[in-house]
């Protein structure tokens, strides 16, 4: 059933439209909000002069945080009732937040009020995470226990078992929703980035026994997902029968060998390509596997990259069954399938279109595939499956970046897809739609040269989806944008910390910091620019050889025992470089152990400084991820035409799984009327498209089969009107 309210709403909040506007003109006036999403980095932490610490946050604030550990702050932030603040307030002097002393707050003073009233702010301004979890359907209220079966569980962590448990519920109860409010009966649910499948193994199995789509690009994870089938015993593994020990000679036989002159070949096939063909194909029967998980589901795997939501080819694979691979299309978009059947049918003796019935042929095809269905021609007849004609829904579990995009928009572009239930993750490899992002304090963002390749990149299957968004006015402009590091900060989960982590990746961020500021006192990097007019110039974050920034990735846990262990490992990480290897080696060259530990007690004081400007950007980036989902709502919520209704609603535990928000949209059963000021101009359903094509073929080959037996031409131009 739908929610009471289209969005998790936070208190303070009763109407969604209320909510979104109050959270755009947060999100683009508040001028510390910007700061902390996307202004400042921790490499910078301490390569800049004056102080970033002092020129970011307030006085007050910096007096304050001096007095508190930095595990009182994050129950600030995230926990601690403010409501206990409200009694007392400070006084200002010449301007200046001036503390009151009467009241005191673990064991020091109040925190300021300026502060609190930012801390009011983003969590009044983020969505709301609470989890209810829902009971089983009627179709799974028959199975015993709670939980996963453990042949289904197989390689899942309990993380992942709580995801799988839960989302595949409700899907289950979204399905049975859509049947029964729009009359869309939905017959197979196709997963964008199915990646290993646990969810669509769980879905195919007891009791849901649901038809799944498995869309993957990579074929790791496909034959992990096939593997693990045979692990769970959804899947048997079939026996091959064959020569071993002429297939161990063929192994042992070398290359060379092959290109032998007793193999005869045509020109235009070399000869070791045909050996090695037939090797490929007879080494392809070891892995081939047929379903027959217990009830009715099925799953269907398909090696497709998307990179929009146009899902031709996902239809032409489900309607041609699981067991038929996907033939890729021609660079003209004509199904390679439909013209090898054009070609077998004209070798037939009794169906031999002529070339123009042939091209129409293929024209009207390429129309009906490319829209909603799915043909199968026969020698004299052409059959349309339309009682067959199959109703998806597309899921995801943690879509990355653009591809809840891709997701979002197949319901839009495909009259097939009735509804969508999508979650995201990994912002950060969300493109830019508007191009480079407008910052309140550019001296503060030095140029990174992945941070302007994405940002710089206007890909409109980027962020921000919704026009509302990307037409929004604002004192710094129009159009709401946010770079990668406010994206990146996004993925952070603060209020699942605890003191161990936090500790630990605080650590981390300071050596890392700390590392960079030898890097610049050593010349491998440049000085940051303070020159407002100037902002790409010379960036910290790169080496003096370009502007190329030194990533360095993860390293061995030994390296975060202490500060010179974490030197040593990272230097010599990046001297095996091919690209600046070399340059750093010899900026690095000389450098002892006890320099590097008068680094860490000179600048040990920073840590804390880092560990609080780092705190306040996680917990602010709590609003850039509410603005990209409501964004993605919005979209969906701008097309009324096509879509019935629209939800956000968190599906996992928070302190379990933090990316729980959930996208869900069913498709429309009818158009606006046309009187409606948004009603779009309607075209012909796939069915009627489909029939009419089917009338039109019909008489094309009944002409064909007069023409062959009278022996007069048949008519070239016989229109096919669609």
């Amino acid at each position: 059933m739908a929610p009471s309210c289209p969005l998790p709403l936070p208190k303070g909040f009763s109407c969604a439209e209320d909510y979104v506007n109050s959270l755009l003109a947060f999100s683009t006036s508040s001028d510390t909000f910007q700061t902390l999403c996307g202004g400042v980095h921790i490499l910078d932490f301490m390569t800049r002069d004056p102080d970033l610490y002092s020129v970011v946050l307030p006085e007050a604030w910096r007096t304050w945080f001096c007095e508190h550990k930095i595990e009182d702050i994050l129950d600030l932030l995230m926990r601690e009732d403010l409501t206990q603040f409200e009694e007392t307030g400070d006084s200002y002097e010449n301007g200046l937040e001036v503390q009151e002393q009467s009241y005191t707050w673990r064991g020091g003073s109040r925190p300021p009020s300026s502060l609190l009233m930012y801390v009011r702010d983003i969590r009044r301004h983020s969505l709301d995470r609470t989890f209810r979890k829902a009971e089983p359907s009627s179709i799974a209220q028959g199975k015993k226990g709670s939980g996963l079966a453990r042949n289904v569980a197989v390689g899942m962590k309990p993380k992942k078992v709580h995801e799988v448990q839960n989302f595949a519920q409700y899907v289950d109860h979204l399905t049975i929703d859509i049947g029964t409010r729009s009359g869309h009966k939905i017959t197979h649910l196709v997963d964008f980035g199915s990646g290993q499948n646990y969810l669509g193994r769980v879905l195919a199995s007891q009791p849901y026994n649901k038809h799944i789509v498995a869309i993957e690009s990579k074929d790791l994870n496909i034959d992990g997902a096939r593997g693990m089938d045979i692990t769970a015993k959804l899947t048997k593994k079939e026996n091959a029968m064959r020569n071993k020990k002429q297939f161990r000679l063929d192994e042992k036989m070398p290359k060379s060998s092959l290109n032998s002159e007793n193999v005869s070949s045509e020109p235009s096939i070399p000869a070791t390509s045909l050996e090695l063909g037939r090797e490929i194909e007879r080494r392809k029967v070891d892995y081939a596997v047929k379903y027959t998980g217990s009830g009715d589901g099925t799953i269907q795997y398909v090696k497709h990259e998307i990179l929009d939501g146009k899902l031709p080819p996902v239809v032409r694979h489900i309607v041609n069954g699981p067991n038929r691979d996907i033939i890729p299309s021609p660079a003209n978009g004509t199904p390679n399938n439909l013209r090898h059947n054009v070609q077998r049918h004209q070798s037939d003796s009794t169906f031999a279109p002529s070339k123009s019935t042939e091209s129409k042929l293929h024209i009207v095809a390429d129309a009906v595939l490319g829209s909603v269905e799915s043909v199968f021609i026969g020698p004299l007849n052409l059959q349309l499956r339309d009682t067959a004609t199959p109703g998806l829904l597309v899921i995801s579990l943690h879509s990355c970046g653009n591809l809840l995009h891709h997701g979002i928009r197949s319901l839009l572009l495909n009259p097939l897809v009735r509804g969508v239930a999508l979650i995201g993750c990994c912002y950060n490899l969300v493109t830019e739609r508007l191009g480079p992002p407008s910052l309140k304090l550019p001296t503060l963002r030095p140029a990174n040269a992945r941070l302007g390749r994405t940002s710089s990149a206007q890909d409109p299957h980027g962020f921000p989806m919704s026009e509302r968004l990307a037409t929004y006015s604002h004192r710094h402009g129009r159009g709401l944008r946010l770079n990668i590091t406010a994206r990146m900060m996004a993925v952070q989960a603060p209020q699942n910390w605890t003191s161990t982590e936090s500790e630990a990746f605080f650590t981390r961020h300071f050596f890392r910091a700390l590392l960079q500021r030898i890097f610049l006192d050593r010349g491998v990097v440049g000085k940051p620019t303070t020159a407002e007019s100037d902002v790409f110039a010379g960036s910290p974050a790169g080496w003096s050889g370009g502007t190329q920034p030194i990533i360095i990735g993860s390293l061995r846990k030994a390296c975060y025992t202490s500060f010179v262990a974490y030197v040593r490992g990272a230097v010599a990480k990046l001297i095996a470089d091919p690209e600046y290897g070399i340059s750093i080696e010899e900026h690095m060259a000389g450098l002892m152990d006890t320099e590097i530990e008068k680094y860490e007690r000179t600048y040990h004081a920073k840590k804390k400084e880092l560990s609080i400007v780092w705190s306040l950007m996680a917990f602010s980036a709590g609003v850039v991820e509410s603005v990209i989902v409501v964004d993605r709502w919005l979209f969906l919520k701008e097309h009324e035409h096509i879509v019935k209704d629209c939800w956000v609603e968190a599906v996992f535990d928070y302190k379990i799984s933090p990316r729980n928000l959930a996208v869900r949209c069913p498709r429309r059963q009818t158009v606006i009327s046309p009187q409606s000021p948004k009603a779009r101009l309607s075209r012909p359903s796939s069915s009627v498209l489909a029939s009419h094509f089917c009338a039109k073929l019909v008489a094309m080959n009944n002409q064909q089969l007069i023409a062959t037996t009278s022996g007069e031409p048949p008519d070239p131009g016989s229109p096919l009107d669609m």
